[in-house]
């Protein structure tokens, strides 16, 4: 197979972004709703070859508002790197030169698969909230349309953090047959009562912007108050106290003294300001409707018999990896990930990193974070080769 990218020694590496559609009517995807979806566009985007036995690929699986652009650039863009740039490419941890890294998009999202702010073919229009919901679940077994499709068997490794870590997690008990290795980064078996509070929160910020019009807005400029909000509130949960003390502390935004007024008197106000602003330039609100409810819906705890004890893992190496300052999914999640796989006799490697990034750390550069999946991939090439 040509993988969809180039590279020059002078030059950066160059991603190109692809499109795959299944599900045709009438052959639509049943959903754990047990609706009907389709047909289902994903788009991705892969770095490095395919070897001739197809058994060198990674699947890197994005957190709750990413994309598909995991790392690279586009040719009409060289401003913009994927959004793992550091840790994925030539000599890279997530070595291009060695192996076959694909990283999609997720069903419900609208950075190119299917999602609300799709066309319905039966309507001509957005979907809006026509939308059926959609679990982690659902967006696993589109995955494995993906996978297929690109004639792949057997994963080497899946990798991902936050909600990518849940379909991680997902992917292994849903397929455990093609799956060599798994690398989890901070994230849970199910939310807490915390993680559902934020996300509500979030959700009533942008279903009370007079915009959303309950969610058929794409005909006018939509609820980019309540979305830029939305994102406020998120942010704010993926940082820690130690990093907002030492970036932004108590100083002033472009001032000598208080205002004494309602605008912006601080740097951390004027810095969530600023992201919120960007983010309603590049997101769908209904989109983040849809995924917040998807991770606050997933559980691997629920006595269902989806969960992570089950023999069928047995086979899967993982490495389970938290970061000391994320309060988000703190330590002790992780280590009732690793406590349920050493039950099931698996093998699983755990580390807490110090960090100070709170749950965005597992986004920033990091020498230990690069070095210990970097050992853990070699670990399970060297495996899965004499096995």
């Amino acid at each position: 197979m040509t993988a969809s990218v180039k590279r020059t020694p002078d030059a950066p590496l160059l991603v190109e972004k692809k499109y795959f559609t299944f599900a045709e009517p009438p052959e639509e995807m049943i959903l754990d709703s047990g609706a009907r979806l389709g047909p289902i566009t994903l788009a991705y985007e892969t770095l490095g070859e395919l070897n001739r036995d197809r058994s060198n690929a990674i699947l890197v699986l994005h957190a709750c508002t990413g994309d598909s652009h995991v790392a690279g650039y586009y040719p009409d863009d060289n401003t913009r790197p994927g959004w793992w740039d550091g840790m994925v490419g030539p000599g890279k941890p997530i070595d291009t030169d060695r192996w076959f890294v694909i990283c999609s998009n997720i069903l419900g999202s609208c950075m190119g698969s299917t999602g609300p702010a799709s066309i319905n073919p039966a309507t001509g229009k957005p979907y809006g909230l026509d939308f059926p919901m959609v679990t982690i679940r659902d967006m696993v077994r589109a995955q494995r349309q993906l996978i297929e499709h690109l004639g792949i068997s057997r994963i080497m490794a899946l990798i991902g953090g936050s909600v990518g870590g849940m379909q991680v997690l997902r992917w292994c008990v849903e397929y455990p047959e093609m799956v060599g290795s798994a690398i989890a980064l901070a994230t849970t078996t199910r939310h807490s009562a915390q993680a559902i509070a934020f996300n509500e929160v979030a959700r009533q910020a942008i279903m009370s912007d007079p915009d959303w019009k309950g969610g058929q807005y794409y005909d006018g400029p939509g609820p980019r108050h309540g979305l830029a909000v939305a994102r406020m509130i998120g942010h704010v949960t993926y940082l820690s106290d130690e990093s907002m003390r030492e970036k932004f502390g108590r100083r002033l935004q472009n001032r000598s003294s208080l205002s004494f007024d309602f605008g912006v008197d601080f740097q951390v106000e004027s810095y969530l300001h600023h992201q919120g602003a960007k983010f309603v330039d590049r997101f769908d609100a209904n989109a983040l409707l849809y995924i917040t409810k998807a991770a606050d819906y997933f559980d691997l705890e629920s006595g269902d018999g989806s969960n992570l004890v089950d023999d069928r893992l047995q086979h899967i190496r993982f490495l389970v990896l938290s970061f000391s300052s994320d309060w988000l999914y703190p330590t002790y999640q992780s280590r009732a990930i690793v406590s349920a796989l050493k039950k099931n006799g698996c093998d699983v490697s755990f580390c807490e990193i110090e960090s100070r990034w709170g749950h965005d750390a597992f986004l920033m550069p990091s020498e230990r974070l690069y070095t210990l999946v970097n050992r853990f991939l070699d670990r399970v090439d060297r495996e899965l080769k004499v096995s």
